[in-house]
């Protein structure tokens, strides 16, 4: 009994230190065209190249779409399976659309593009009107970001 009450003490104090460990150093979120992706390796081998970068698409099969690149550091333990859950607002709808990603996230620099493709993405000049990203492991939340327009202002 005394060893399980140690192990969750444990687990309640080493949570907040898994989701400092993980930041996010960069996100730039942009429209790409199917071009944009496309590497000379590709032209010789038909296949696409990501090189070191991870590619999280709504529609695996399309590359052209709204894309959130983003840089994520983890100083801490790799997660094996962490999940990538981004909502967009567009102007198609008021409502949010949920597109959820199931990645690992390992020790060190890793860069993601997190991509809502094809059918999913209205046109190539459509903007967002807001967006949240969270990244969680089974501990629980690791990172999130958000637009500005995410959240409403404090009524005052």
């Amino acid at each position: 009994m005394r060893l399980a009450r140690l192990f969750l003490l444990l687990a309640v104090l080493a949570a907040p230190v898994l989701a400092a460990d993980v930041s996010i150093v960069r996100l730039l979120p942009s429209y790409r065209t199917t071009a944009s992706f496309q590497r000379l390796s590709e032209f010789f081998t038909g296949r696409e190249n990501p090189g070191k970068e991870t590619m999280l698409r709504s529609q695996a099969a399309d590359r052209a779409g709204y894309y959130w690149f983003l840089r994520v550091e983890n100083k801490g333990t790799a997660f094996a399976e962490a999940t990538f859950e981004l909502q967009v607002i567009t102007s198609a709808s008021p409502d949010p659309r949920t597109f959820t990603f199931r990645t690992p996230v390992p020790h060190g620099k890793q860069v993601f593009n997190v991509g809502v493709t094809g059918s999913d993405w209205p046109t190539a000049g459509d903007e967002p009107v807001a967006w949240k990203l969270v990244v969680r492991s089974t501990a629980g939340e690791l990172v999130s970001a958000q637009s500005f327009l995410w959240s409403k202002p404090s009524a005052k």
